[in-house]
């Protein structure tokens, strides 16, 4: 194998669009996908894939070091691509812990991990850290967040988040570890799971349920389709400047009222309703404690070093989100039962 590619929570939903273009554009790599299997993981996910031979699934916990030690050992990993994290603000604040334990502990043992097993030959290695535009906290109607922006996390994810990059430049400037941290902005597309705001109401108008908004809506949000993302992960990974962090944006500023608005109508014409109907089930609630007012991402440097920028309209990549959500009715009820914990049960501990 040319590389040997170690990528932490790749059955989630960016970790899968990451895992499937790495394993079907570098054929000569061995893509080891580690993932927890949490709620948010799902190997129906990478079907498409998971036969393919330079392809290995390991289930496991990043807080497991023994296991991450024993990974490295064995399949002399030559780069770490780190996803695996717990991600949703509103389980942060109802459950803070956990999102310290992932975040911060799971990222400091891979870390360790890598530091150990690259000691000496630290020469094309790089540790690759994901990590999100809400650990600079929040905007004001104008602005944009660059990598020089200082942090200001304001909810325990975002904190969280904040404390996992603040330990990987460590590991930079401490032991000379090579890595690279991406801050991304607001993902979207196929296979999120239906707690985040896009899938969670097209699932909601689909059956007529209330579609809930913070506050009054106002919230303004920088929307990146995830295919893009995971050609900007493809780009840094392979021609980024370890020690350096960029951010990935979509250049795509939307109020979360007028997004959820643009998806009414969107959903009401693909499912034969009368016009304005979907707009009815918009239920205003109490705002998230210590909801960020807006955020938006400058990505000139990616652009301008790395030669990225997002490919996919929001039209267009908006309408095939619906799309997708839509004929793959059976996968959105899989994971809104649990039931897609089963293929897991069934195709691999069968086997053991």
């Amino acid at each position: 194998m040319e590389k040997s590619i170690l990528i932490t929570g790749g059955a989630g939903f960016i970790g899968s669009h990451v895992v499937r273009r790495f394993v079907k554009k570098y054929p000569d790599y061995r893509i080891v996908n580690l993932d927890k299997l949490t709620y948010a993981g799902n190997l129906g996910n990478l079907r498409d894939i998971e036969h393919m031979p330079a392809y290995v699934f390991v289930r496991g916990d990043i807080m497991d070091g023994d296991l991450v030690e024993r990974l490295f050992e064995q399949y002399r990993f030559d780069g770490v691509i780190h996803l695996a994290a717990e991600s949703h603000v509103d389980r942060s604040i109802s459950n803070p812990l956990e999102f310290i334990q992932t975040n911060i502990i799971g990222t400091f043992i891979l870390l360790n991990a890598a530091k150990k097993a690259w000691a000496g030959q630290e020469d094309g290695k790089l540790f690759y850290h994901i990590s999100t535009d809400e650990v600079y906290g929040s905007l004001g109607d104008t602005g944009l967040f660059t990598e020089q922006s200082p942090y200001d996390p304001r909810s325990p994810y975002s904190a969280s988040k904040a404390g996992s990059d603040h330990l990987v430049r460590a590991f930079f400037h401490t032991y000379g570890l090579p890595v690279v941290i991406t801050n991304c902005s607001n993902n979207y597309g196929p296979n999120q799971f239906p707690e985040k705001l896009i899938p969670l109401c097209i699932n909601n108008i689909k059956h007529s349920k209330p579609l809930p908004v913070y506050g009054k809506g106002e919230n303004v949000r920088d929307w990146l389709y995830v295919e893009d993302h995971a050609a900007a992960i493809d780009v840094v990974f392979h021609r980024g400047k370890a020690g350096e962090t960029y951010n990935i944006g979509g250049n795509n500023e939307w109020k979360n009222i007028d997004l959820v608005r643009r998806l009414c109508t969107i959903m009401d014409r693909e499912l034969g309703r009368a016009e304005g109907s979907s707009e009815k089930l918009i239920t205003f609630v109490k705002d998230r404690a210590g909801h960020d007012l807006r955020y938006a991402i400058d990505a000139s440097k990616i652009r301008d070093e790395l030669g990225w920028t997002p490919s996919v309209h929001f039209d267009e990549g908006f309408a095939g989100t619906v799309g997708w959500y839509l004929q793959n009715g059976q996968w959105l009820q899989e994971v809104t039962s649990g039931d897609y914990q089963k293929y897991y049960e069934s195709q691999y501990l069968r086997k053991t």
